[in-house]
């Protein structure tokens, strides 16, 4: 209850500071041309440039840049016609200040790329109303193509993709509206051919920078795409803003970019790690090298993702599929693996596998660039507890693709076919999702668990340790999903394992289609799953019984994890 009132009272804080901006603010180094106020910083930027930015969820936001760029935009015309690169989920659903979205006015930013469009809410009202054109690629892909262009590249080749929406052979390509925007990818042979619009502007965070104008990356939570983003708008003779909270003397061992490679420097005191915390004053538990308390840390970020309430509330059916999707894991990985987890119920297996006793033999990846520790929950994705270090989201997007044994992802729709839909909600572009680095995680993993409803709006309880379907609702399991986020055939041919854990029960995705392979107890398998969703054509096991889940998976009473096997050891091991 503490830890509660104490977020709650740092949330309304925060809030009373949203208007509290000054982009005229001097710069406290005299003599270097580099530093200047955030106005100033923004007429460098020219009309019609491509201008590459970073953030995920609520951290490592540009924000004084954004709000320089929109005020110059508004008062003086300039800079306009934007094209705007975000390779991760930066907005803030048009709900928290200072994210890409103080940019989405009408003739400022008139095309938006990104991985993940959701919470780019103000350019998604742009692009309904026909002003900003939306483009989508891969995660992965796009930083790797930002990576490409600071090393005088104009594009990759990789199989990411193929057989998934982004393949003009099967669905819009790179167009969120077919036939607007210009098409970012082709086919050429068994692969895909990726490029993105020639990068001129960077507008980038960091920590600190010293008086010669070195830039460093002191007590940062993640490193995303700043550098690849700044020697790219370098390379291509653009210009590179830096926005950083304070200046430390010189330190040649930890620079993180040198003076030369930036243009402008912008010194926001108020600059945040994350959603209301301050550079200044850093949650020491996402910085890698530091001693942490964990439950303190679970708590207080439990706390704050309730009071802003950005997360689905969670109940017991909920809490029983994130238990049954962590057993899955365990019989899939093994100690030592290297594991990925998505946004949403996956985190809560994390959680558990901590929980469990199993996270000392596993190492989180975060796509953001986070290797090791455990993967932070609701708003603060893309950051980890306890972290062993940081690279840059293209380093870790290249070192998944070597290493990543299993990833952990949700659902929106699965078909007959095993393909999943995690990128279009609905029709139109106003509900618009897309992939984030959902298609470069499933390319690159060995093992492929899937956890998601059964049914959405349905009405379901656990009872007596059974689960217990009141009203059937919307199947989520389809003759053919509404966009391919996923392919099966590509998986079966790709030889993956491949899982998809439901309320209902586990499946496995085989060349005779989705295969039922265990069920929650009191669950029927013809009357629940076959007959309640008979355009997924569900088989049975061709030998062998249909596993009924533990007690335990379904009330949490007395759960517990363990390794199904141990590599080069069938045996199995018990933990906690």
């Amino acid at each position: 209850m503490l830890t509660k009132l104490a977020m709650m009272v740092q949330l309304l804080r925060w809030k009373k500071t949203w208007a509290k901006r000054d982009i005229d603010l001097l710069p406290p180094v005299k003599d270097n041309p580099k530093f200047m106020t955030a106005r100033q910083a923004a007429r460098l930027i020219p009309d019609g440039a491509c201008v590459v930015s970073t953030g995920m969820a609520g951290t490592m936001r540009a924000s004084i840049l954004y709000w320089g760029i929109r005020e110059v935009f508004q008062t003086e015309g300039h800079p306009a016609n934007l094209t705007w690169i975000a390779a991760g989920g930066a907005g803030g659903r048009s709900i928290i200040p200072g994210t890409v979205e103080e940019c989405g006015l009408d003739g400022l930013v008139t095309t938006m790329i990104s991985a993940h469009l959701e919470t780019l809410k103000a350019m998604l009202v742009l692009a309904d109303k026909g002003r900003c054109v939306l483009g989508v690629l891969p995660q992965g892909t796009m930083v790797h193509l930002i990576e490409a262009q600071g090393r005088g590249e104009d594009h990759i080749v990789t199989d990411v993709g193929v057989g998934t929406f982004v393949d003009p052979r099967v669905g819009t390509g790179s167009q969120v509206v077919p036939g607007l925007g210009e098409v970012l990818v082709a086919p050429e042979g068994d692969a895909l051919r990726y490029h993105l619009p020639t990068i001129t502007a960077a507008v980038m965070l960091a920590t600190a920078a010293d008086a010669e104008g070195n830039i460093y990356m002191i007590d940062a939570p993640m490193l995303t795409e700043v550098r690849e983003g700044v020697r790219a708008a370098r390379k291509n003779g653009g210009v590179a803003l830096v926005t950083v909270a304070s200046i430390v003397p010189k330190d040649e061992s930890q620079i993180f970019l040198r003076a030369d490679e930036v243009d402008a420097i912008v010194v926001n005191p108020r600059n945040e790690m994350t959603l209301s915390v301050l550079q200044s004053k850093p949650w020491r538990e996402f910085v890698p090298g530091h001693k942490v308390d964990f439950n303190r840390a679970m708590k207080r970020m439990k706390a704050f993702n309730d009071i802003l309430k950005l997360d689905p509330a969670r109940g017991p059916v909920e809490d029983a599929l994130a238990r049954a999707c962590a057993t899955q894991f365990t019989r899939v990985a093994h100690p030592g693996v290297h594991v990925c987890i998505g946004y949403g119920l996956p985190q809560e297996v994390g959680r558990l596998v901590r929980s469990g006793g199993l996270s000392k033999d596993v190492k989180f990846l975060i796509e953001t660039g986070v290797y090791g520790g455990i993967p932070a929950p609701g708003c603060f994705f893309g950051m980890g507890i306890a972290p062993e270090r940081l690279m840059s989201s293209a380093e870790m997007f290249h070192f998944c693709r070597k290493h990543l044994d299993v990833t952990l992802l949700g659902i929106l729709q699965a078909d007959a076919e095993g393909n999943v839909n995690v990128s279009r909600k609905a029709p139109g572009v106003k509900a618009y999702i897309g992939p984030g680095g959902f298609m470069d995680l499933v390319t690159s993993a060995k093992n492929i668990v899937f956890v998601g409803s059964w049914m959405a709006r349905a009405d379901m309880v656990i009872e007596g340790g059974k689960l217990v379907i009141r009203k059937p609702g919307i199947p989520k399991f389809v003759s053919k999903v509404d966009e391919v986020t996923f392919s099966g055939r590509a998986a079966l041919a790709a030889g993956k394992n491949v899982s998809y854990v439901t309320n209902v029960g586990c499946f496995r995705l085989t060349p005779r289609g989705l295969e039922l392979v265990q069920v929650a107890p009191g669950v029927d398998p013809q009357r629940d799953i076959i007959d309640a969703c008979p355009d997924a054509r569900i088989v049975m096991p061709e030998e062998g019984k249909i596993e009924t889940w533990d007690a335990g998976i379904m009330t949490g009473a007395g759960f517990g994890l363990r390794w199904e096997s141990v590599a080069g050891d069938p045996r199995p091991r018990a933990f906690g």
